[in-house]
């Protein structure tokens, strides 16, 4: 498991996209208060079941559990939207809204990390990161 990552948001993102295919329900990635707030805010609305962070040396380790055992995953699709060589900014009122509403983004703003709908509603835009459905 290497410990550096150029993009440590889309490293996340393609072991969690290459678990639900291979219909693993748990994995393990090195952690950093970046990624615990995306899979934080993935646990809040539900497209994961839990996380937790194991300390460690030299780094800790971040432990996803994408859905229990013997149950099917609730990602069908994850992407990355922003990345190092380009960058995607949005204001409030241009948040994209993904499959009609049954998906989010998960959205980079002054207050934090946050879903698209949370970002309309506290009128905060700032850097689309991920978008779930």
């Amino acid at each position: 498991m290497s410990l550096q990552s150029t993009d440590q948001i889309a490293d996340l993102i393609t072991r969690i996209r290459n678990a639900v295919a291979v219909s693993k329900n748990e994995i393990f990635v090195p952690t950093s208060k970046l990624k615990a707030g995306v899979v934080g805010v993935l646990k809040e609305n539900g497209y994961i079941a839990d996380f937790e962070v194991v300390d460690g040396k030299p780094r800790g380790v971040l432990k996803v559990l994408i859905n229990e055992p013997g149950s099917v995953a609730r990602i069908n699709e994850i992407a990355k939207v922003s990345k190092p060589g380009r960058r995607i900014y949005s204001s409030a009122d241009d948040l994209p809204v993904v499959k009609s509403g049954r998906g989010m983004v998960i959205v980079s703003t002054s207050k934090g990390l946050m879903t698209g709908r949370e970002a309309k509603k506290n009128r905060l835009g700032g850097e689309i990161l991920v978008k779930v459905w």
